[in-house]
């Protein structure tokens, strides 16, 4: 087995939480599947929420001209097992509220017409990103277009106040899995956690994250991803060895 990797950094990041807002939007730690998919698609050129949007604007929901799949970034890259793993101790980020203001005529209703927004930023976050081989038609064209440093659209981390970096692009070798320790994001499958790693302090991370999105309306779907060193007794599927550690693909 191969995997695409590349190193995913920028001096911040905002993965927006859309259950929180009432003082400020609060970012997820990491960066999750469906923006990472969302990247890679805007990398290639695919269309996303806004282009099917506007796809279906003025159409009526069951009609035979309206689109009810789902944005064509994800309906093509969904299948696709990617292992992040965050670089940071511990897979911690620092974060900070920013404090920013929208006054275009329609953003608020107060007066002046005002809003104040404050929302909180990753600080300098780092990821190493892997995509498994499929053979696909679009882990090739990824492929081709990280490798060779082109873009159709920018890549940005959250939103375009947050422009992505890319570097060390490669193609790498995978093998079986050795030993029971994971050094990516996993969905948790255990009820007790064995050994840290000798000669390290144990940390576990937890998040729920999300993973996939719902058919219907596009919600998303969540799971609990852990970052750990500690042993884990039952490995997941789709865990490969290479460079002397163990990956999740999720």
């Amino acid at each position: 087995m191969k995997a695409l990797r590349f190193i995913l950094s920028g001096k911040t990041a905002c993965f927006r939480k859309p259950d929180v807002n009432v003082f400020a939007y609060f970012t997820y730690n990491n960066i999750h599947k469906p923006a990472l998919l969302g990247m890679l698609g805007a990398i290639i050129g695919l269309g996303g929420h806004n282009q099917l949007f506007d796809k279906n604007r003025g159409l009526k929901k069951g009609s035979l001209s309206y689109d009810d799949g789902f944005p064509e970034f994800y309906e093509k890259l969904k299948e696709l097992k990617v292992a992040i793993t965050p670089l940071a101790s511990h897979g911690y980020f620092s974060k900070k509220i920013q404090t920013f203001n929208n006054s275009v005529g329609y953003a608020s209703f107060e007066q002046g017409g005002n809003l104040v927004v404050r929302e909180q930023w990753l600080e300098n976050p780092v990821w190493q990103i892997q995509i498994l081989d499929d053979g696909s038609d679009v882990f090739q064209k990824i492929s081709e277009y990280l490798l060779g440093g082109k873009s159709v659209f920018i890549p940005y981390l959250g939103k375009n106040d947050h422009p992505a970096k890319i570097d060390e692009v490669k193609i790498v070798e995978l093998a079986a899995p050795s030993g029971n320790y994971i050094d990516s994001l996993f969905i948790k499958n255990f009820d007790r956690l064995y050994l840290a790693k000798e000669d390290e302090r144990p940390y576990l991370f937890q998040e729920i994250s999300p993973m996939r999105l719902q058919k219907d309306h596009h919600f998303y779907e969540y799971e609990t991803l852990v970052f750990t060193n500690h042993e884990v007794t039952n490995l997941p599927h789709d865990v490969y060895f290479t460079d002397g550690k163990n990956y999740a693909f999720i």
